[in-house]
This record gives C-alpha cells, structure tokens and sequence, in this order.
C-alpha cells in the first residue's frame, strides 16, 4: 500500500466523521476552560492551606534543643546550645588522627530567624 493510497483511504474515513458544530465546539472549549480554572483553583487553594499550615507549625517549633555531631576524632560535641550553633573539633588527618601539637577549635554561629 502506497502513500497515496493511504491518504485517500484517510480521506474517505474522514469523511463519515460526526463533526461537532459551532456550537458545541465553542460549548465545550468553554466547558473545558472551566473545569481547568477550576481544579487549578482547587490545588491552589489547598497548596496555600497546607503551605501556611507547614510554615505556622515549623515557625512554632522550639529553637533550643540538642543534636550532635560525630567528629572526626570519635568524640560527639553538642551543636545547638541555647540560639547559636557551637562545633568543636581538633584538626586531624585524613584517617582522623589529631595533627601533632594541634589545638581543638570551637566556632560558634549565631542562629537567626526569619519573622513574617
């Protein structure tokens, strides 16, 4: 079967097609347009719901609290002390050994909060 047997075939069945009217077409594109505006309302409206609620209760969270940090000479320093980040370590090698005469550091950073 060739190419332009093909497209005649294709024509011919076009042809017994039940074409929608003006009417209906401009009907549905409407009705379409709709549904679409709607369930974008929709999601958005629950995207907003679940956004606030998220960031009203992480907002509410306490600052203070306690986690650790596994240094690379074995030992656990706490970081969250109060509203500052505090990390304490001695230098060390690539297997973690502590460098001959080094002296353990401690760096602490201020915690800052964003306020809506």
């Amino acid at each position: 079967m060739g190419i332009g047997q093909y497209l005649s075939d294709t024509r011919v069945e076009l042809r017994h097609v039940a074409w929608p009217s003006r009417t209906q077409t401009a009907v549905y594109t409407v009705l379409v347009a709709l549904i679409s505006i709607g369930v974008a309302a929709y999601l958005g409206l629950f995207d907003f719901l679940f956004t606030t609620g998220l960031t009203h209760v992480v907002s509410n969270l306490p600052a203070t609290g306690e986690a650790t940090q596994q240094q690379t000479n074995g030992t656990s320093t706490p970081l969250v002390q109060g509203r500052g980040i505090q990390i304490t370590g001695t230098p060390s090698d690539e297997n973690g050994n502590p460098l001959p005469g080094s002296t353990p550091t401690t760096q602490t950073t201020p915690i800052t909060t964003q306020t809506q």
